[in-house]
């Protein structure tokens, strides 16, 4: 059993009764299926009304915001951070009290934290770590992935015990970090099946660990030893691999599976095809703010400090082009999140890389600005719609981790975590007004519009037209009960894959959307070996980098030409006219096929 400390609450008098009931009169509703003019009352950091202002009485001492022209949305839930994680010799300067606060300025209300546990670590033991750190400090609520860094039978039973006892239902594992976090592929079927067995939800950090540390080897052995040495050692090939690998392992297992940070157009690729392969079953997956709102060519030739603040992994990739595909991934639900992956390092950790990049402490910023730039980049650009921008900030994940309609939606009985959207406002991201620890914005000097007016944690207002006021401690840990049913339901066959909900949803982004978009050819070429380009043989991208991922824009008119071979996501419609198709033109054989 767990023996995590109780949370420390430590509620200051603003945020005490004057604040119990709240009234937002006079704002657009938008929840992830629909929006609608409506108040809501909220007391007790409860939803208790949802409708026209005719059909409610107010009570007195009653705070009320007049949201005339302003959005009433859920408040953003990010499915993947790391607050004062410990690696490689640092520890993240956004503890579970920065990290929170910063999330809480941006619209997200609640976060979802990834326990760790060293190798050959108890999870359990790990788990009240985890908890211990954060319950007394979180600014909102929180809940809880756990990694699987090790494969046993002592495992397989902890397993059941955090299922079971402790409200985790999703662990992550990894098939990079060799020699550190990676299993192998038959320790990776045994742990799916044993997820599937608890109805839980597996995820994956998809790498080719066993290139990674090869390429690696390589690079150091030849003197590349900075920050470009990272992105070099991880090609997008690496990443798009494991995707499809571990589609299939899961697929196999017959369990659930979450690709977390897609962070390039062939892992996308993968994931899609993946998901049209077995009919939107079993396959999941989740790209971050870093890889829609910059590109690896932000940082190149800036100096060490500079390119080392944006490692991660996987990495940032040099096409321009990346951050525009993946939001047309998510448009179409070939994407389903978008969290932060938020790990936030100084200047003087990153330093710790210097002559050696594997020693660069993975990670960046994101959890604040997550938001706006999923605004920018996909309402106010015209690839999503205010609904479905809803759902992949916040709905998809509470049903995915199985706290829908309690979190990510705006209806009676829900939590009143709410964010007062103001969509024509902007601002300017900087490491100066942010509120992360840290010393450096990887967004730096961007302007985004979207901008929150108010801030709803539980019916408390934390922050109040860019004044933030939150209260450590106030955050609850919130259980991920097991089976959930948005992801079950449609495994075990009660519902189809393509809803009522789902279609009507598909038909609005063909209507309003999909019809400005071309038809978009991706011709993904084949990636020279590290060792040839090293040994002499290969000449140097023209950008720079050894990795560059050139694309070719196909026609517009949507003709295909039979003798070109390329892989692409089409905009061709089936009978219904409100599916996207993903096909092969001219696969071996000459003929074109889709999977739908």
């Amino acid at each position: 059993m767990s023996t995590s400390p109780k949370p420390v609450k430590k509620v200051p008098i603003h945020l005490q009764s004057a604040q119990n009931r709240v009234y937002i009169k006079n704002g657009e509703i938008v929840n992830h299926d629909k929006s609608f003019k409506a108040d809501v009352y909220i007391e007790d950091g409860i939803i208790k009304f949802v409708g026209p202002s005719s059909e409610i009485t107010i009570p007195g001492g009653v705070r009320t915001i007049d949201a005339s022209g302003l959005m009433i949305i859920p408040g953003g839930i990010d499915p993947h951070t790391h607050m004062q994680l410990p690696f490689g010799g640092a520890v993240a300067v956004d503890d579970f009290y920065h990290g929170t606060k910063a999330a809480v300025a941006g619209g997200t209300t609640m976060i979802i934290d990834f326990v760790l546990p060293n190798k050959h670590e108890s999870m359990i033991e790990a788990y009240d770590k985890w908890r211990s750190w954060a319950d007394p400090k979180v600014c909102c609520d929180y809940g809880l992935h756990v990694g699987i860094t090790w494969w046993s039978k002592s495992v397989s039973e902890e397993l059941g015990i955090l299922c079971k006892e402790l409200g985790v239902n999703s662990f992550k594992t990894f098939m990079a970090y060799k020699n550190l976090y990676q299993l192998n592929d038959s320790d990776l079927l045994d742990v799916f099946e044993r997820i599937r067995g608890l109805n839980g939800v597996a995820m994956v950090h998809a790498e080719n660990g066993d290139i990674i540390a090869k390429n690696t080897q390589r690079l150091l052995a030849e003197g590349i030893t900075g920050p470009e040495g990272h992105e070099l050692s991880r090609p997008e090939e690496v990443e798009a691999e494991a995707v499809h690998r571990a589609c299939v392992l899961a697929h196999q297992a017959a369990c659930p599976l979450y690709v977390v940070h897609v962070m390039s157009k062939s892992a996308g690729i993968e994931l899609a095809r993946a998901r049209h392969r077995y009919r939107g079953r079993y396959i999941m997956g989740e790209t971050l703010a870093a890889a829609l709102g910059t590109d690896a060519t932000c940082c190149q030739h800036l100096g060490f400090d500079h390119e080392a603040a944006h490692v991660l992994s996987p990495p940032l990739r040099p096409d321009k082009t990346t951050p525009e595909f993946l939001m047309k991934l998510l448009a179409n639900d070939d994407l389903q999140l978008t969290g932060s992956d938020n790990c936030t390092f100084n200047k003087e950790h990153k330093a710790l890389g210097k002559g050696d990049f594997t020693k660069i402490p993975n990670g960046v910023n994101g959890v604040e600005d997550r938001m706006s730039l999923v605004w920018e980049k996909g309402v106010h650009a015209g690839l999503l719609d205010p609904c479905r921008f809803v759902a992949v900030t916040s709905t998809n994940a509470a049903k995915i981790f199985n706290i829908y309609p309690q979190k990510g939606r705006i209806a009676v009985g829900s939590d009143a975590d709410i964010v007062i959207w103001n969509p024509n406002a902007t601002r300017t991201i900087s490491k100066d007004t942010h509120h992360h620890a840290c010393d450096f914005n990887i967004f730096e000097g961007m302007t985004v519009h979207g901008v929150c007016e108010f801030v709803l944690v539980r019916g408390r207002i934390c922050a109040e037209r860019g004044n933030v006021r939150v209260a450590e401690g106030f955050g609850r840990f919130i259980p991920t009960p097991v089976r959930p049913p948005f992801v079950y339901d449609i495994i075990e066959g009660k519902v189809q894959a393509s809803s009522e909900e789902q279609q009507e949803h598909q038909e609005r982004q063909n209507g309003n959307v999909a019809k400005r978009f071309a038809e978009l050819d991706i011709q993904i070429p084949v990636q020279e070996p590290l060792s040839a380009m090293l040994a002499g043989n290969l000449p140097m991208p023209a950008e720079g980098s050894l990795c560059s991922t050139p694309s070719v824009r196909g026609r517009v008119d949507g003709k295909r030409d039979l003798q070109e071979s390329s892989f692409s996501i089409s905009e061709e419609l089936d009978k219904s006219g409100v599916r996207a198709c993903i096909k092969v033109k001219n696969p071996p054989g000459g003929k074109s096929s889709g999977f739908w």
